[in-house]
């Protein structure tokens, strides 16, 4: 018998966190800089490693800058998205991709919060062509820690689970090796963002799709210990009331054989 991975994730609550970026990303000032970071970054590592895509397969980037600018560099691009808007295919990623003969293909937030990373993996290295290269970023480990540290003190001897578990860098060269990428690369960079507030935070998080989508729910924070968690978060700030928060992008990549 095949062996069946945990449900960590809830795909119900993924998707529906996921349809809310629209909405939210149509307030004034809505935060995106988690996605134009990753997006930013693929674009340097084209450059870096010379390929130019002809045919390429984008998923999860909602804003869809990267495939506008693959496709005024002449690649054909199909945009693919768990929860499509306008204009997106519908791909489930721990299932064989709906299209293939790719020989680029980037996923963009989407993979941290999949039951089955190995399968999904497996998935987009079968939807290339051969020579044909993916890379991957997503919310790795290191990220969050003093959101982590503040919901701990709100929890206090009962802690509930809240915030994902990640990937780190070791995790994933061990996962590109189970998954058969050839040419594999994993690194992270951290992105840090300074806030007055908890709320900014959890605002940000929200806007970006960055939320909660376990599949235990966790229950809600009381005013008493939303007070603590509030205490506890502005407890790091620094001398200008401000705490700066770390987000640690992590970056898979590699090519079918």
């Amino acid at each position: 018998m095949a062996n069946v991975p945990p449900t960590i994730f809830s795909a119900q609550r993924r998707n529906a966190a996921r349809r809310r970026i629209g909405t939210l990303q149509a307030r004034p000032n809505a935060a995106r800089f988690v996605l134009d970071d990753m997006i930013d970054d693929v674009i340097e590592r084209l450059a870096f490693v010379m390929h130019e895509p002809k045919r390429a397969l984008v998923i999860g980037d909602w804003s869809g800058r990267l495939a506008t600018i693959l496709g005024e560099r002449g690649a054909q691009v199909v945009r693919a998205d768990p929860a499509p808007s306008s204009g997106e295919e519908r791909v489930e990623e721990e299932r064989p991709l709906p299209f293939s003969g790719f020989d680029f293909i980037a996923s963009l937030g989407t993979l941290d919060t999949v039951n089955d990373l190995p399968g999904a993996l497996i998935h987009i290295r079968n939807a290339l062509e051969p020579g044909g290269l993916a890379i991957a970023s997503f919310a790795g480990a290191g990220s969050l820690p003093v959101l982590r540290g503040a919901m701990l003190a709100a929890d206090g001897n009962r802690p509930a689970a809240r915030l994902h578990p990640m990937v780190d860098v070791r995790a994933g060269a061990q996962l590109l090796q189970r998954a058969n990428w050839a040419d594999p690369v994993v690194d992270g960079h951290p992105l840090k963002v300074r806030y007055s507030r908890l709320q900014n935070l959890a605002e940000d998080l929200r806007a970006q799709g960055l939320g909660n989508v376990l599949a235990s729910t966790a229950p809600p924070l009381g005013k008493a210990q939303l007070r603590l968690a509030e205490q506890a978060f502005i407890a790091q700030a620094d001398s200008e009331g401000r705490v700066t928060e770390t987000f640690e992008i992590l970056t898979l990549s590699g090519r079918r054989r």
